[in-house]
């Protein structure tokens, strides 16, 4: 038996400086640490992050409601204790202690638990005989919530597969200078800056950036020698409004949204594309499936919220043929494992992903190699985003 001794909640900084939590999870011999991100472009089904009074109420609650059940308790017991965590909320979403304050309590849990037993979290989770890491998702080049004055779609990212993860994270960092370098060229004089997750914000049309993006991933490939490829994650859901799509220069109806997203993936070989329909036109993603799915990941995030209840609806119509995973989407560590076991089992791809508000947690990257997801999504520079991508790199070292 190991049994948790402490249970610490704290307040900390996001990488927007927003605060956010941090929970301790202490055992006789092991600890664990987790911290808890945020998302600017959120899904309308995600459970709720915060408690109406938001993180200190959170941690007030926590304090009160949480540690002293969890304090005595057998900390390797990840299931029963995530579903107690469920328990004292009492309510569906985690409306009452915030999905946030439940996933980094449950994560921390898992840390100390394999710490006590002295192993990597992600052995700990079953990733062991693991050969092959989840490749980088890089954000290079974008706008939508995650920076003003951007391009609508809200990421345009290179997704580097090369033979190791080290050297797909450099060439990822490849791509991100040389997205610089030819907007500098593209736009001389122009304001370039950064957004949330540290990619490359100007005034450009987004078949521009398509075209930009898919040139540097080219220059990737040319120098690294492998596969590097556009991805985007359209963030759909931002723009749609009373049944159409409002860009800055157009407004689509749903086929013609249809027809654009084709027109894209077709023109830019493109790996992946993130939610390009709104959370709830699910015909839009049918339709879409059926004539790319063969070609490219269609990836649900406001579509799926992590939520398994949304993914077999998506099996059950063939909206999509791959899922988003964050865990802080919906509340638990197991609910997360659930989720992936669930689409993996019907032949969906998941891809680990942090949020645009992050902390230097790398729990991502240990969850991503013991769940076998294709890809991780945490930027291609800054530090909390390298946290995650030098964590994976010390892994594949350790495998």
């Amino acid at each position: 038996m190991t049994q948790i001794r402490d249970v610490f909640f704290r307040k900390i900084l996001d990488s927007r400086g927003n605060a956010t939590i941090e929970v301790d999870v202490h055992t006789e011999n092991g600890f664990g640490r987790a911290a808890a991100p945020s998302g600017a472009s959120t899904g309308a089904h995600e459970v709720a992050a915060w408690p109406k009074g938001g993180v200190d109420q959170a941690i007030e609650l926590a304090e009160d409601i949480l540690a002293p059940e969890l304090e005595g308790a057998e900390v390797t017991l990840q299931r029963d204790l995530d579903a107690l965590l469920a328990e004292l909320d009492g309510t569906s979403n985690f409306a009452t202690l915030g999905g946030n304050t439940c996933v980094a309590t449950s994560m921390a849990i898992a840390k100390a638990a394999a710490d006590s037993i002295g192993v990597p979290l992600y052995v700990y989770l079953g990733g062991v005989m693991k050969t092959q890491l989840p490749r980088p998702l890089g954000n290079v080049l974008g706008g939508g919530a995650h920076a003003v004055g951007g391009t609508d779609i809200q990421e345009f990212m290179a997704y580097a597969n090369g033979p190791s993860l080290q050297e797909s994270v450099f060439a990822n960092a490849f791509v991100h200078k040389t997205v610089k370098d030819l907007l500098k060229k593209e736009l001389p004089g122009a304001a370039i800056g950064k957004g949330d997750e540290g990619a490359w914000v100007a005034p450009i049309t987004n078949e521009r950036a398509a075209k930009l993006v898919y040139e540097a991933c080219q220059a990737a490939k040319d120098k690294f020698g492998f596969d590097v490829r556009l991805s985007l994650d359209v963030a759909a859901t931002e723009f749609f409004k009373d049944g159409a799509y409002h860009y800055k220069d157009r407004v689509l109806k749903p086929a013609e949204q249809v027809d654009f997203m084709e027109g894209l993936v077709k023109d830019y070989n493109i790996f992946s594309i993130e939610d390009p329909f709104a959370e709830d036109d699910w015909e839009s993603y049918v339709t879409f499936t059926k004539r790319v799915g063969g070609r490219t990941l269609i990836v649900g995030d406001d579509l799926f919220t992590t939520n398994p209840d949304r993914v077999i609806k998506g099996i059950n119509m063939g909206a999509a043929n791959a899922v988003l995973i964050k865990p802080n989407q919906i509340g638990t560590l197991t609910r997360t494992v659930d989720t992936v076991a669930l689409a993996h089992e019907h032949g969906y791809k998941t891809i680990i992903s942090h949020r645009s508000g992050e902390t230097d947690d790398t729990t991502i990257a240990h969850l991503g190699v013991a769940l076998g997801t294709i890809g991780i999504k945490t930027g291609a520079v800054g530090g909390e985003r390298i946290a995650k991508l030098n964590e994976l790199i010390r892994i594949e070292e350790e495998l």
